[in-house]
């Protein structure tokens, strides 16, 4: 950016960060430059973080992954619970907390996290600003009740115990040890064996005590008890409505009323369910969690005069047409086989919602009518239904007189004299507009 700036700027990168050190040594020391030493009470604090520990064996996969150790310290005993993990999810990161405060049998007053995803997604960087949890993560606070503390942007001197922790188990537990071929099962059991016979059992820098026995001895009975029913995980995610009124959720689509095309909603998802919420906070539909949508479902979802239109098979609309009446389902069957090759669905589609319309006796008059003019288009039947031509009788037809000739006459042939006969009646007719 300096250069930039200043095209005649020649420094380097390092002389920058020496002067930035000159000046920062020259400036006379603040109230706000002093650390202020916390001291926590028994079960007040707890503070977690990831450390990445190079690739392992995830047995589940079958191959090496890249792997991250979880770490939660108790500020006041600094006993730690550790356990390897494959990835940073919500998922995970709520997982890994009903975890460690089922290993450590009770809960604390106050979580204090990093600024990661999973449970931040707005930090908050001076005091006029306010962090915005991740609303799973809030979820599960709110179950287990403890309060959650962020850590402020660049400041990881504020979590320093979780962060000398995560260094330690590197430094002590993975370092001399090749996990690289060992399944993931095996590492999280020697991990807890090592928190309970090394970590738990050493002097500890600061304190000067063994963290284990002051955990046992002190805090685990200053910890608030768990909840009497297990923590089911609930996942929150933000989404969006998609043009076809479907939002997507853990790779499978789930129908909401078609009148939230474009918004952003709110899916709260159970190990079992799938429910969506919208701005105000009511809920818009509720799914079943990884099962396909009954087709019944989905239809409830989308504009009730256009919920039919996505049935593709000719037979769905055979059957609607055949509930109008005979003449109807005539009708569209000569439409379906009027085209060898071009496909008549679209048009089908759009007569029989058109028909379904109206009474049914007037539906199977204006296909008798449509059928007789040989007029199988949709605007043919949208005129006589618009212009009443199908409250009208039919013109006389004469049947012609059988030919001894091999060639069938065409339908709508006929002689002179038949003209004559029908001028009269064809002169009061508008069906021929």
């Amino acid at each position: 950016c300096l250069k930039l700036r200043e095209s005649s700027f020649a420094g380097s990168l390092s002389a920058v960060k020496r002067m930035v050190a000159r000046i920062k040594a020259e400036k006379p020391v603040e109230p706000e430059d002093v650390a202020i030493p916390v001291r926590s009470a028994a079960g007040e604090i707890a503070q977690v973080d990831f450390g990445y520990v190079g690739r392992l064996y995830d047995a589940a996969a079958g191959v090496l992954r890249r792997a991250w150790v979880f770490v939660l310290v108790l500020a006041y005993s600094r006993h730690m619970f550790a356990r390897v993990v494959f990835d940073q999810r919500t998922e995970t990161w709520l997982q890994l907390h009903v975890e460690a405060f089922a290993k450590l049998g009770g809960v604390v007053d106050t979580v204090v996290p990093d600024n990661l995803k999973a449970a931040v997604i707005r930090a908050a960087f001076g005091f006029t600003d306010d962090p915005a949890l991740n609303r799973s993560y809030a979820e599960l606070a709110r179950y287990y009740g403890f309060k959650v503390d962020p850590t402020p942007p660049r400041a990881p001197e504020k979590k320093g115990r979780v962060e000398s922790g995560v260094k330690y188990v590197k430094r002590n537990f993975f370092k001399p040890r090749d996990f690289r071929h060992a399944d993931d099962r095996v590492v999280n059991a020697e991990l807890d064996r090592w928190v309970a016979e090394i970590a738990g059992q050493r002097v500890h820098g600061s304190t000067g005590w063994h963290p284990l026995e002051v955990f046992v001895a002190e805090e685990q009975g200053a910890l608030k008890a768990l909840p009497v029913r297990a923590y089911e995980l609930i996942h929150w995610k933000q989404v969006l409505v998609h043009p076809d009124g479907q939002i997507v959720f853990d790779r499978r689509t789930y129908p909401v009323p078609w009148r939230l095309l474009g918004a952003e909603l709110w899916v709260r998802a159970s190990a079992r369910t799938v429910d969506v919420y919208g701005a105000d906070e009511n809920r818009v539909a509720s799914h079943q969690r990884g099962v396909p949508v009954p087709p019944e479902i989905v239809d409830q979802y989308l504009p009730p005069e256009r919920a039919a239109l996505r049935h593709r098979s000719r037979s769905f609309w055979l059957e609607r047409a055949d509930r109008l009446g005979e003449e109807v389902g005539v009708f569209i069957r000569e439409i379906f086989e009027a085209e060898d090759v071009l496909s008549q669905l679209r048009t089908v589609q759009a007569i029989v919602t058109h028909l379904e319309r109206f009474p049914r006796e007037r539906a199977r008059a204006a296909c008798a009518r449509a059928r007789y003019f040989g007029n199988h288009t949709y605007r043919g039947v949208c005129d006589i239904l618009k212009k009443a031509l199908d409250r009208e009788p039919l013109p006389l037809a004469i049947v012609p007189a059988p030919t001894n000739q091999p060639e069938a006459r065409p339908r709508f042939a006929r002689t002179a004299t038949e003209l004559l006969q029908l001028k009269l009646k064809w002169e009061d007719c508008d069906e021929l507009q």
